[in-house]
């Protein structure tokens, strides 16, 4: 039987076999990936994986979510491009820092718990459009640059390519039938690996995207002018940072609860990153994320806990210092392939039974958030563009919604029963429900099946007595909560009505 244990303040047993595999293999799909982006956005190499290895081994002990996997994502650098061009690598390390700091203001005040507001269409529409990045990611490994010039393989070369990547995604879909000893996805590797070095196939490594060996991330306090302009400069790229790497993250957190049946902590989980990203300012790195791909490719390896994590950080940084000549050797057909089997995995394809059974407007959302996430890279706007639609779809259904039962009972008083919540997109609809010039000298608004939600809803209230009151009609209000009532005697200077079974409570001013 596999040796258990507890580790950390997690719970849960784990197993070291299964945790040092999963870890193994997060780490060899990390380390293209981080060079990748650093290289995109400008960066020196070693600057992805410093990035990778702070950000995976501070969040794997301190974050608020075991087996969840963060290192140097490309939502969080591209944002930085920009500023790498502008004002050089030593404002790209401050603001990274000055990222880290406002994460963990967040996670402080507990801000993290906003993630609730995503709805279930935004968070398809958000995996979705992941899923499509990461897929699409993967045919760039098909190019080759010739003379200056992007190409793509042709030939011989992309034969051999092409067979690589199969044969990984082949092992991948198979040996999980055969055993569970290793995972599938290390097992791939392995196996691509030594078929290419035994055969001497002539195809594309690591070593082809940039050398990975280094030392230890240097200390480095960034060389920037401590003033008003170089605050200014490094505040709007380190906000859109830290908004980007929150919002994957939590998202991604979200998606790991679902996939485990467990609860994660968000707030824990908004300082862990925010004091990854501030090391990353000041050790180094390009900063960071929580990565859904290596988070999927590390459950898929069976971990459940932070070993994982810490193996994978800390075989990063072995490789760094003495590991660099074997795994640049690693072809890439082979990391290409498992990231292609995750990409799969990623996508929701349950999003399209439940397209049937799905609102028109949650279709919309799904779509739209999909689309902005995979053209414009940019999961932040993706999600913030999604809730608010999302939201103003709940607002204009819930204005429906507002319903009024009339009577007149035996004292000759004039009943309106009023159903649905009262708010500023339902306060037309309700003003429409009464006949001021027809009603009788007593009218009585009740409330128990309603509740007055803003300052639009007790605006509506104040216009409709005032209505009454200008042709000498009286108004009283029946079966307030005692929060409607609060916002009523805070706007007590508008209203003018008496509030039946409310003795203690008055806002009559005649």
């Amino acid at each position: 039987m596999i040796k258990q244990l507890q580790l950390f303040d997690f719970s849960q047993k784990i197993h070291y076999r299964t945790e040092i595999l999963a870890g193994l293999t997060v780490a060899m799909t990390m380390i293209p990936e981080s060079l990748s982006f650093a290289i995109l956005a400008g960066f020196p190499p070693l600057m992805g994986l410093y990035g990778a290895f702070i950000m995976g081994i501070v969040t794997a002990i301190f974050g608020g979510r075991p087996g969840l996997i963060s290192g140097g994502a490309g939502a969080t650098v591209i944002v930085l491009i920009a500023l790498m061009k502008s004002h050089g690598i030593e404002y790209v390390y401050g603001a990274i820092a000055l990222a880290g700091i406002i994460q963990i203001l967040i996670g402080i005040f507990r801000f993290g718990k906003f993630i609730r507001l995503v709805p279930q269409p935004v968070m398809f529409g958000f995996v979705n459009g992941l899923a499509i990045i990461i897929f699409m990611s993967q045919l760039n490994q098909f190019q080759t640059v010739v003379n200056g010039q992007t190409e793509w393989l042709s030939g011989i070369p992309l034969f051999i390519m092409a067979a690589l990547v199969a044969l990984t995604i082949i092992i991948v879909l198979l040996l999980p039938r055969i055993t569970k000893a290793i995972p599938g996805s290390l097992a791939a590797i392995l196996i691509v690996f030594g078929i290419v070095t035994f055969f001497g196939i002539d195809t594309r490594q690591v070593i082809d995207i940039a050398s990975i060996s280094g030392s230890l991330p240097p200390f480095h306090i960034p060389a920037i002018d401590i003033s008003i302009e170089s605050f200014n400069i490094l505040f709007p790229y380190a906000l859109v940072m830290a908004a980007v790497g929150l919002t994957e993250g939590l998202l991604t957190l979200n998606l790991v609860d679902e996939i485990t049946g467990t609860k994660g902590r968000s707030n824990k989980e908004c300082i862990a990153q925010g004091g990854a990203n501030m090391l990353n300012g000041f050790f180094s790195g390009m900063g960071g994320c929580p990565m859904i791909a290596q988070t999927l490719v590390n459950l898929s390896a069976g971990s459940r806990a932070r070993l994982s994590g810490i193996v994978a950080a800390l075989t990063i940084l072995l490789i760094i210092l003495i590991g660099a000549p074997v795994i640049e050797r690693v072809p890439l057909a082979a990391l290409t392939g498992v990231m292609i089997m995750v990409a799969a995995g990623t996508f929701e394809w349950a999003s399209f039974k439940a397209i049937r059974r799905m609102p028109t407007a949650d279709i919309f959302v799904m779509a739209v958030v999909t689309i902005i996430t995979v053209f414009l890279h940019n999961l932040a706007l993706a999600v913030l563009i999604g809730v608010i639609i999302s939201a103003l779809v709940f607002a204009w259904e819930s204005a429906k919604r507002i319903r009024a039962r009339k009577f007149i009972d035996a004292h000759g008083v004039k009943h309106y029963e009023i159903y649905g919540p009262l708010f500023f997109g339902s306060t037309a609809n309700f003003s429409e429900k009464f006949d001021v010039q027809n009603d009788p000298a007593e009218v009585v608004i009740d409330f128990k099946e309603s509740k007055i939600s803003d300052m639009s809803a007790i605006d509506a209230v104040n216009k409709i007595t005032e209505r009454y009151a200008s042709i000498n009609k009286k108004v009283q209000l029946k079966h307030l909560s005692e929060d409607c009532r609060l916002l009523l005697k805070n706007a007590d200077s508008l209203i003018e009505v008496n509030i039946l079974e409310d003795p203690t409570y008055k806002v009559m001013t005649d």
